[in-house]
């Protein structure tokens, strides 16, 4: 069952680094720093105050930059490789139960996965948004990517199989819909 708890958390706090990468790093430092979460071995440095500061100053810099049009296409261009590392860490530092190398493999598979698909979406989402209004939607786009995050992250951490189970059908949605769009630009072209 700590298993699957742990599962959990890391996916709703690895999907939550597709809306923003430092938010649930942050969330979950802050939650270690409150004796909440554990973290494995090795991963202690996660829960320091040197981490609380740099991700403290990493998250509102993440938060503020996408405030503006033509920088947070820029940020999205980084973002995926980024958001996949993030994803990847957590639920490396938070899976128990298995071996370090098992750890790692579902840190990438299940952590780095979740997160790369949520921000391979609200990429997308923002680039349709700069489209459609010139960069004008663009800052209610990152409102709404803010709040999502912070929730996500508050959320994983009181209710992991829940907000993991809603991380899975919200990366299901996601994918659907790259398929469908896949689907459609050849015979927008033909």
């Amino acid at each position: 069952m700590e298993l699957l708890l742990s599962l959990g958390l890391g996916i709703g706090l690895s999907a939550s680094c597709g809306f923003r990468v430092f938010v649930p790093l942050l969330v979950a430092n802050v939650a270690s720093l409150a004796g909440y979460l554990p973290l494995n071995p090795g991963f202690e440095w996660m829960g320091s105050w040197v981490a609380f500061g740099i991700l403290l100053v990493a998250t509102l810099t993440e938060i503020g930059a996408y405030y503006f049009p033509w920088l947070d296409n820029l940020l999205d261009a980084v973002a995926l490789p980024v958001a996949f590392s993030a994803g990847t860490l957590l639920t490396t530092s938070l899976v128990s139960e298995v071996g370090p190398v098992m750890q790692w493999v579902l840190g990438l598979m299940v952590g780095g996965g979740s997160a790369g698909l949520v921000q391979a979406g609200t990429g997308l989402i923002r680039l349709g948004s700069t489209a459609t209004t010139g960069g004008l939607g663009n800052p209610v786009v990152a409102t709404v990517e803010n709040i999502a995050s912070l929730v996500f992250s508050v959320l994983a951490l009181w209710l992991p199989l829940i907000v993991g189970t809603l991380a899975i059908l919200l990366i299901i949605f996601l994918v659907r819909r790259l398929l469908r769009r896949r689907g459609r630009r050849p015979e927008a072209s033909g």
